[in-house]
């Protein structure tokens, strides 16, 4: 039987959904219940259900000790990461450059009891990364503006071990109708798949879950 190629968008749609539906009952933090319990709710959107449950999965499999975020917002993504991580005592550093979404992730690091898995940075990364010399990681998860992930690109790379994975969020901005206020977003988004598509750095690809998410492993 010859396979079809042709999803469609309805049909992506049924798949989502279905897929949803399969995990709705896995007892995992969920992005809803997250939302749900915290107070402040000005944030920039966080990851969908289908990444963090990736996200989970990387972490299981390579058991990264040291994992940088860059961009914390209210910390859905970096509580999910941490609640895997604590169990085998790898730690998280996340940097967020809004000080009203610093404060409310902290409250729900507390909260989830991963407060002592997960360290702030307050600041922005742009100016962080550089300075950052006598460290690397093992694992890098990023999701901050799309504006500002060929800046970042560079210095990701260069922080990350040998072997070390990078992952990097809303990396199918530039197929999506995302109107005019994200406009500006998509040709950086852009730019950067190209740059990590041909790094002679990287091996990797990238993945239609969520809003596209590329992941890369240091050669």
């Amino acid at each position: 039987m010859e396979k079809r190629n042709d999803l469609g968008i309805d049909n992506l749609v049924k798949y989502q959904n279905y897929i949803e539906d399969l995990y709705k009952e896995s007892g995992t933090l969920s992005q809803k219940s997250f939302i749900d319990k915290t107070e402040w709710k000005d944030f920039v959107p966080v990851i969908e259900d289908d990444v963090v449950r990736f996200l989970k999965i990387m972490l299981q499999v390579k058991k990264p000790m040291k994992i940088l975020e860059i961009g914390t917002s209210i910390g859905f993504s970096a509580t999910s990461m941490a609640l895997i991580a604590k169990k085998y005592g790898g730690t998280i550093t996340t940097i967020e450059f809004n000080p009203l979404a610093q404060k409310q992730a902290e409250k729900n690091f507390l909260r989830y009891g991963v407060d002592k898995t997960v360290q702030i940075m307050y600041g922005d990364a742009c100016k962080i990364l550089p300075q950052i010399a006598d460290e690397s990681f093992d694992l890098i998860f990023q999701d901050v503006e799309n504006r500002l992930y060929p800046q970042l690109q560079q210095d990701c790379v260069r922080i990350l071990k040998t072997g070390g994975i990078f992952i990097a969020d809303d990396t199918l901005f530039p197929v999506m109708d995302l109107g005019e206020q994200l406009k500006d977003q998509v040709e950086p988004t852009n730019q950067f798949n190209h740059m990590i598509a041909n790094s002679s750095q990287l091996e990797s690809t990238l993945l239609p879950i969520g809003d596209g998410v590329v992941i890369g492993i240091k050669r």
